[in-house]
């Protein structure tokens, strides 16, 4: 692959209490980032694809206090603009570029990332790339080592809804692959969508407009590469030396094979199972989820 080369101006910094907001210019498009905090720094890759970063805005001010938490919207998606979209503009070689650019950028010689959902995939797919930049990894509700999780996802994904509720997610879906573009239909496949990331229903409503936000067409690209290449990390990830922690839901969708199975191939991992929570833990479990990387991430340093 030829070599990328990125020419990046500051567009514009503003400022608010306890977090900045930025905005890269590049010669592709922007990357919007913000900054939560003072510290070593912890890179949040969220996951999607497709989605930007503001849902994990709550997961940035419960770290904050120690820590410079950085948010980044990825390539395509909120603040960050692509001049064109396409198999040649988007794909996971050029997430990981983009996250490359952010830490050039804000003069980071390391920092920890935490990957969560697809962001394990994005974090994995850096790690293999740019080892030698991390002081750590988190994989929270990861995806995994590889693509077998679409498989184990086509099966049991469905699995705790009834027949009814699987009609009307359906319903609705079919309305927006038909034309709706209202935030009503959007939400209601969010609706229906959001109990099967949760062990409870506290949270339902806040993961049900956050399901709102994502761009298919960006999804749809990501997909493309992650089945056309069938990406794989156990080789690489199996001699990296940084430390990793594993973090998960144990009710999570992803199922807890998938974290036995990366923690089984990671060197210098430590696996942690959260109970009655589900595919965000700093949700359903925030206490000792937020211990948990905070442990981590003051033991690298």
């Amino acid at each position: 692959m030829k070599k990328l080369i990125f020419k990046i101006t500051l567009l514009f910094t503003i400022g608010t209490i306890g977090q900045t907001n930025h905005l890269i210019k590049t010669d592709y498009g922007t990357i919007h980032y913000k900054i939560y905090g003072q510290g070593s720094p912890i890179l949040i890759i969220n996951g999607g694809p497709g989605m930007n970063c503001e849902g994990f805005s709550s997961l940035a001010k419960l770290l904050n206090d120690d820590y410079m938490v950085i948010l980044y919207d990825q390539r395509g998606t909120g603040k960050s603009k692509l001049n064109s979209l396409n198999s040649n503009t988007l794909n996971m070689d050029l997430l990981v570029e983009d996250i490359e650019v952010l830490r050039k950028h804000l003069k980071i010689n390391k920092w920890a990332v935490l990957g969560h959902s697809f962001g394990g995939f994005l974090a994995q797919h850096y790690a293999s790339k740019h080892s030698n930049n991390l002081t750590g990894m988190i994989l929270s509700g990861s995806g995994g080592i590889d693509m077998d999780i679409f498989t184990y996802l086509g099966a049991n994904f469905h699995i705790r809804q009834s027949a009814q509720e699987k009609d009307s997610l359906n319903y609705w879906r079919n309305k927006i692959k038909k034309g709706d573009t209202t935030y009503l239909a959007k939400y209601k496949v969010g609706r229906f969508r959001a109990p099967l990331y949760l062990y409870g229903d506290k949270y339902i409503e806040k993961v049900a407009h956050r399901l709102t936000q994502g761009k298919p067409e960006i999804s749809k690209l990501i997909f493309q590469d992650l089945h056309e290449k069938n990406y794989n990390w156990k080789n690489a990830m199996s001699k990296l030396e940084t430390p990793v922690l594993i973090i998960q839901g144990r009710q999570d969708m992803v199922g807890s094979g998938t974290a036995y199975k990366a923690h089984n191939v990671y060197k210098n991992s430590r696996l942690i199972f959260l109970n009655e929570c589900g595919h965000y833990g700093w949700l359903e479990q925030e206490e000792r989820y937020i211990t948990e990387i905070k442990s981590f991430v003051k033991n690298l340093n």
